[in-house]
């Protein structure tokens, strides 16, 4: 199977399980929508992740390199199966809205009823666990775990998903677009015919 078709499935997994989750524990995406705090919380969330990426490369580099060259390595894969520009962008999108459905609608959610605050933790670590890599690029899934409670307290403050969709949406696109650049460098051009 196509890695990218296999990638967009699971995303469109996670959205369809959490959208019927919310809805079944009477969970609202947008309990109270705020046009500009969204926009802005969404954005200085972004500013935080990135942030957050500097701190973790400076802390554990060797670890940051290893996890650099495993996303690499799986970008270069996805751009072999047909990943261009706009691919990258609905895989951020999708990804962006799916993830934050499913982890901070529903888990979330349905955790907060049953461990109250810790459920913003607990979501936390499930996201990085759903978030592996190799054991030498640890940073990896203990960013996205500290990502994962930033964006839990995000719409736990808020009470919207779009503050988080927006900063993974974000921080997705910027990835993807890194990656695509470093490919486009790295695929040798054909030479002008004569």
């Amino acid at each position: 199977m196509n890695p990218l078709a296999l990638l967009t499935g699971i995303q469109l997994g996670l959205f369809l399980l959490g959208g019927v989750l919310m809805a079944h524990l009477g969970l609202e995406p947008l309990a109270t929508p705020n046009p500009f705090r969204d926009g802005a919380f969404g954005l200085g969330l972004f500013l935080l992740l990135q942030g957050l990426e500097a701190l973790f490369s400076r802390v554990f580099p060797r670890s940051f390199r290893m996890a650099e060259a495993f996303h690499r390595e799986l970008g270069e894969a996805l751009v072999r199966t047909g990943l261009g520009p706009k691919e990258a962008l609905l895989l951020s999108l999708l990804s962006a809205v799916a993830e934050e459905v499913f982890f901070r609608g529903a888990v979330q959610g349905l955790l907060l009823r049953q461990l109250g605050g810790w459920g913003v933790g607990v979501q936390a670590l499930l996201f990085a666990l759903l978030h592996p890599a190799p054991r030498s690029a640890f940073a990896y899934p203990l960013f996205t775990g500290v990502a994962g409670g930033l964006l839990g307290l995000s719409f736990l403050f808020t009470g919207s998903l779009v503050p988080g969709i927006l900063a993974h949406f974000l921080h997705n696109a910027r990835s993807f677009a890194e990656l695509l650049s470093a490919s486009a460098r790295q695929t040798p051009r054909p030479k002008p015919r004569a």
